[in-house]
């Protein structure tokens, strides 16, 4: 896995249970103090307390992010690939790289995931099917993503960054193996380190050196000895679940020291 790259702080801002004035609030001050990366998620309900609470679509939301930044990069955590046809995700994404680029290149990521969450499949009126069903979906879409990224005119201006979300052994990171720039779980200790294994024989059956994917995983509830077990087993990339109105900036200003410790 890639270990010479730096350490990163990406802020998962809920959608949920807040007025979108605060989310663009946030967007700014999160941006101003140094955050790497910006993520939402993308559900049409709240995962956590009133399930009839105030929530807002994510694609949307991307959209006034690239407009609204000028820094960071930024995406979904993770995109649930059921909901849109593949060759519209893949336009939408290409839309978003080139709104965010302001003169450079784009700062878009495009995470993605087979879903999972069932109320949005029932109340918006999709398939739920199974989980292995909506697996071979995610990995039939990715490869009608990348084929529409090379045939969109203009072309993005840089390869998207791909982050695929899940520790499936033998779907979910055999799909890491083979489109992932970032592989993101919530899995630690020896259980990671053995994930990670598995990725890479994954890419050595297939063909795909793996040894280029970011390792991204959750700080939420964790202390800094449990991160710097992650940094130690190969993590680069760290989220943090962002839970508004009430944000605590101390909280990130807390991750952002120990990012710039282990950068140092």
């Amino acid at each position: 896995m890639l270990l010479d790259t730096p350490v990163r702080l990406g802020i998962q801002l809920q959608p949920q249970h807040v007025q979108y004035t605060d989310i663009r609030d946030a967007v700014r001050r999160l941006e101003d103090l140094g955050v790497d990366i910006l993520f939402n998620w993308d559900h049409f309900f709240p995962l956590s307390g009133d399930p009839e609470g105030l929530h807002f679509e994510s694609w949307t939301m991307l959209g006034a992010w690239a407009e609204q930044t000028e820094r960071v990069e930024f995406g979904c955590l993770v995109n649930c690939n059921s909901y849109r046809n593949a060759d519209l995700q893949a336009d939408m994404a290409r839309t978003l790289d080139h709104i965010s680029a302001k003169g450079g290149e784009g700062r878009f990521i495009f995470g993605t995931g087979s879903g999972w969450f069932e109320r949005d499949y029932d109340e918006y009126g999709y398939e739920f099917g199974t989980a292995g069903q909506r697996l071979d979906a995610l990995a039939d879409g990715l490869d009608r993503i990348e084929a529409r990224w090379a045939k969109l005119n203009p072309a993005p201006t840089r390869d998207i960054p791909v982050m695929i979300g899940g520790g499936g052994e033998q779907k979910t990171l055999r799909i890491v193996a083979k489109h992932a720039d970032i592989w993101h779980s919530f899995v630690q200790g020896d259980t990671l380190t053995h994930k990670i294994s598995v990725i890479e024989k994954w890419g050595e059956k297939d063909g795909r050196d793996t040894s280029g994917i970011v390792i991204s995983n959750e700080l939420k509830d964790r202390s800094e000895e449990a991160a710097d077990d992650l940094y130690a087993r190969g993590t680069r990339l760290f989220t943090l679940g962002f839970q508004g109105p009430d944000y605590d900036y101390g909280i990130v200003e807390r991750w952002l020291a120990w990012r710039d410790s282990k950068n140092a």
